[in-house]
């Protein structure tokens, strides 16, 4: 099991590497852009999920509003529910709740994708005619995702403080006017960088996994469910264990 966790983690390692170097090529060179492929994913990727990225944080909020009001009630403290909210959702929830939501809608996507093209041979027959898989298929899903997710989170972090002072407003008598004040006077900036400071390196990491999943299809209908399944539990994975080093580093650097 551990030979093949080392494996798992030498092949993303390499396949990262090589979607770097391959963007870095391309950027290099504009002519090689492919600005309809990047839009059209785009529109996919971020646009078709502020919905549900919204509706999610909104109501996440409303709930951590509540339950931090409950407890804090007893201890007289329930002016403190606005920090609670406002902390919690700048530096973790709404990176994080954006990030598993893109690994489960995103990824899954990008697997089923590539993997249908791998199935059907029609990655052979781009390399027949000469174009880099890489080049067409993996930079402008890893670029567009790399714009999503930093985006998406900051409609995270508005929706999810917006759900908290909705609550805030009914069952505290905290006005909206009262809660941007404490927001403003008790929450630094630093904290909402603190939560889009990671929003790049999830972004890469769910599009190069969902990526790489895709290419590893056999050529059955079941390996791509397979490999999509697999996709998602391992985007899920690695975005929650680099949300837990990034918060201890942060902690140490007192950040």
């Amino acid at each position: 099991y551990r030979f093949e966790c080392a494996m798992r983690a030498s092949v993303l390692l390499g396949f990262v590497g090589l979607t770097l170097s391959s963007m870095l090529l391309i950027l290099l060179n504009p002519r090689r852009w492919r600005l309809t492929s990047l839009a059209s994913h785009l529109e996919q990727i971020g646009l078709n999920a502020v919905p549900i990225v919204a509706l999610l944080t909104f109501l996440v909020g409303a709930v951590v509003a509540f339950l931090g009001a409950t407890i804090l009630r007893d201890f007289g403290a329930t002016i403190y529910t606005v920090d609670l909210v406002a902390f919690s959702f700048l530096r973790e929830f709404g990176v994080l709740l954006t990030a598993i939501l893109m690994a489960g809608r995103t990824a899954s996507a990008f697997t089923a994708q590539i993997g249908s093209m791998k199935a059907n041979e029609e990655i052979d027959a781009i390399r027949t005619l000469g174009l880099n898989p890489m080049e067409l298929l993996v930079v402008p899903r890893v670029l567009a995702l790399l714009i999503s997710l930093p985006l998406l989170t900051f409609v995270a972090m508005i929706c999810g403080i917006v759900g908290g002072a909705v609550v805030c407003a009914l069952t505290l008598d905290i006005s909206p006017a009262m809660f941007l004040s404490l927001l403003q006077s008790d929450i630094g900036v630093q904290h909402f960088l603190v939560g889009l400071a990671k929003a790049p390196f999830f972004a890469f990491l769910i599009a190069a996994i969902g990526c790489l999943e895709g290419f590893k299809v056999s050529g059955s209908a079941e390996s791509v469910g397979a490999h999509t399944t697999s996709a998602v539990v391992q985007s899920i994975f690695v975005v929650i264990v680099l949300d837990a080093v990034a918060a201890l580093f942060f902690m140490e650097m007192g950040w």
